[in-house]
């Protein structure tokens, strides 16, 4: 089914494949917008960063701290909640990111921020957030609509980097974009529908996946936040569930759940999300868990990205794990792109 490309189109009507297979552009003309949005712009006194967010929005914060790494001295906070940390204040930078401008739970943290008098930057395509920051007069970068969040994620992490370094507070991220982009640009070549299931290593490891529960492991700090995105993805996508853990955390209680019912094991399948990065410990904590588990679980797969530079390495992974379950759902006959369960809770919490 992987290389039936009819079947393919049948089901992706609303072109997930394509979207996917557009990132690097979409990177490219985020970073553009976004340079054209927030040139000359200056804040001072900022002590931290909170980044709010949900779904893809928020994604695209947890990247950009992890893009960001050595180079940011301030904290940075990803917020999913309606409701702000309590250290925010006047020296507080807040991004307001929801690619829709009407995700609650921003909208209201925007709102708190604004009482709070809280510098702040609004990353959207419209909607009534965008309203608020026009109004609020907040500096707004307007990012293409129409897409689904999660295929946005380009217009949602790249804005974010512009707009830190712009300001002074990250250092040399810009710099690797361009590389970032050319890798997606070669890789996708190979990843793509037209490529066989044979030469497609995407197409094999989403085999591997159907008819198991996936489990994708990261590393603190290194890989957690990629590992959240292939598990959203599974989810939204694929229509399929799917989990996450990160190490080290995962060898102080989840690895005893591996000593339970052998026939549950067996339906898990662990994909482990691979860095140069890691810390030497968690290098050895990956080998020994995997030899314990290896036996017991359906399989192992462990997933190394190319790339010389972080953000080339993320954008791999998420360029990867977002093919991945895009062939999940062809073999689970899905739609990628339907989110039904989603926009009924979502009329339903209306109401």
């Amino acid at each position: 089914m992987l290389d039936n490309l009819e079947k393919i189109r049948q089901l992706d009507q609303k072109g997930m494949f394509d979207l996917i297979y557009r990132l690097p552009e979409q990177c490219e003309e985020a970073v553009e917008i976004a340079e054209k949005s927030v040139k000359g712009l200056k804040f001072y006194n900022i002590v931290n960063v909170v980044i709010c967010g949900l779904g893809g929005s928020a994604i695209g914060g947890d990247l950009a701290k992890m893009v960001a790494g050595d180079s940011c001295h301030l904290p940075v906070f990803v917020n999913r909640d309606y409701h702000l940390p309590p250290f925010v204040d006047d020296r507080t930078l807040v991004v307001a990111s929801s690619y829709s401008g009407n995700t609650e739970e921003t909208l209201a943290a925007y709102d708190e921020a604004r009482a709070k008098k809280a510098k702040m930057v609004a990353i959207t395509t419209g909607g009534e957030l965008k309203n608020k920051a026009l109004s609020d007069e907040v500096p707004v970068i307007t990012i293409p609509a129409g897409l689904p969040p999660r295929a946005a994620i380009g217009y949602s992490l790249m804005p974010l980097l512009v707009l830190l370094e712009e300001l002074g507070i990250v250092q040399g991220c810009k710099k690797q974009i361009a590389g970032a982009v050319e890798l997606m640009k070669k890789e996708r070549e190979n990843l793509a529908p037209e490529v066989a299931e044979e030469k497609n290593a995407a197409k094999a490891l989403a085999r591997k996946l159907y008819g198991k529960i996936p489990v994708i492991y990261g590393s603190q700090g290194v890989t957690d936040a990629l590992a959240v995105r292939w598990k959203g993805q599974m989810n939204e996508n694929s229509k399929h569930p799917a989990f996450f853990n990160v190490f080290p955390e995962l060898n102080h209680n989840e690895i005893m759940g591996f000593e339970g019912d052998p026939e549950l094991l067996k339906l898990m399948e662990i994909v482990i999300l691979r860095s140069p990065e890691e810390n030497e410990r968690v290098k050895k904590r990956i080998e020994i868990t995997s030899s314990l588990i290896k036996d017991v679980v359906s399989g192992v797969t462990e997933v190394w990205p190319l790339g010389e530079t972080r953000l080339e390495r993320i954008m791999y992974h998420v360029l990867f794990g977002d093919y991945v379950s895009a062939y999940l759902a062809v073999l689970n006959e899905k739609d990628p792109t339907e989110i039904d369960f989603i926009n009924t809770l979502k009329n339903r919490m209306k109401d």
